[in-house]
């Protein structure tokens, strides 16, 4: 029976799914994410593997596992993990790539549509109702920055759902007729100013790397309209919180819907600018990818990628350090 640690918020989000798996071998124990407690758990259960969220690890972690384990990421993005040190350890670091593509962008829509119609402000109350006017997104343009899986299947409901003008910035190399056929991009471009210029929402879908912190700034802000939203849904670092709440609270930027922070649970980056506070502000607590079918499909990859590691048949992995298999 091989044993696997799963942090708690992702052992409760398909507790069902981890509890069948002793039914095929593995024995999936529910632990603390905090990461002492967490190391002391592995060690106290015996774990060979570990599942984990988007909390960052960053020492006892990768003492407490044996080389050739596994730390699985529950999600994709991966800047919690301290990739050098698990490698350094022998661990194998895998990810669910694809699998909660279609939530994330069912979730990018559905607050793009919130803030077109102003529905964070329209909850009835006693006395007159709010009489806000909303907007159709029906011919609005949307610039999906970051053209993977995600931004695809954003872009694909947008244009085919909404008949909203698409454009595409990414600095890979992509086939502009495969996508404006398949996704509906109607330009595609590497030029960020480009992308944006005119566009009525922006959103992201990039990952968080070193070359990327605080992708959106100040500077970059100014490229937008004043009447654009900014949505996230990607990595809390893209963004620099006090940036946007100075051109959110100026009225250089028309709003911004956010699932996604640079510190998680949220607080504000400066006490002075949360925010919470603002009505031009969609706040979610990095629930895009949280959908049932999403979740099972990540909890069944995780557990796909460990038995892979147990076969030894580290090719078929979702691996993101292949260079530790030389010594595994």
């Amino acid at each position: 029976m091989v044993k696997v640690a799963v942090t708690d918020h992702e052992y409760d989000k398909a507790a069902d799914f981890f509890a069948r798996a002793a039914q095929e071998g593995i024995e999936c124990v529910r632990v603390p994410a905090d990461e002492p407690a967490l190391a002391e758990a592995i060690a106290r259960c015996g774990a060979t593997d570990v599942v984990v969220g988007v909390a960052s690890y960053t020492g006892p972690l990768y003492e407490a596992l044996p080389a050739g384990g596994v730390v699985a990421r529950f999600g994709v993005g991966h800047d919690g993990i301290h990739m050098d040190r698990a490698t350094a350890r022998g661990l194998l670091c895998t990810n669910t790539p694809g699998v909660l593509d279609d939530s994330v962008a069912e979730h990018a829509i559905a607050i793009m549509l919130i803030a077109a119609r102003k529905l964070h402000r329209l909850t009835p109350a006693a006395g007159p109702w709010p009489t806000e006017v909303g907007n159709e997104l029906k011919g609005k343009t949307l610039a999906v920055i970051g053209c993977g899986g995600i931004g695809r299947r954003v872009a694909r409901i947008a244009a085919g759902g909404f008949s909203m003008r698409v454009i595409g910035c990414d600095i890979a190399d992509v086939e502009v007729s495969d996508l404006s056929g398949q996704f509906g991009f109607a330009l595609l471009t590497r030029n960020f100013a480009e992308a944006v210029d005119g566009a009525h929402f922006v959103t992201l879908h990039i990952p968080a790397t070193p070359a990327t912190y605080h992708f959106i700034n100040a500077q970059r802000v100014a490229l937008l309209a004043p009447h654009a939203w900014l949505i996230n849904t990607a990595r809390g670092a893209l963004v620099d919180e006090a940036a946007l709440f100075d051109a959110l609270t100026t009225g250089r930027l028309g709003g911004a819907a956010l699932d996604v922070f640079e510190r998680e649970p949220y607080e504000p980056v400066q006490p002075d600018k949360d925010l919470r506070r603002l009505e031009n502000a969609i706040l979610t607590p990095h629930v895009g990818s949280s959908t049932r079918e999403a979740c099972d499909r990540m909890a069944e990859r995780v557990l796909y990628n460990i038995r892979l590691a147990h076969e030894k048949r580290f090719e078929e992995m979702d691996l993101l350090n292949p260079q530790v298999c030389r010594g595994t």
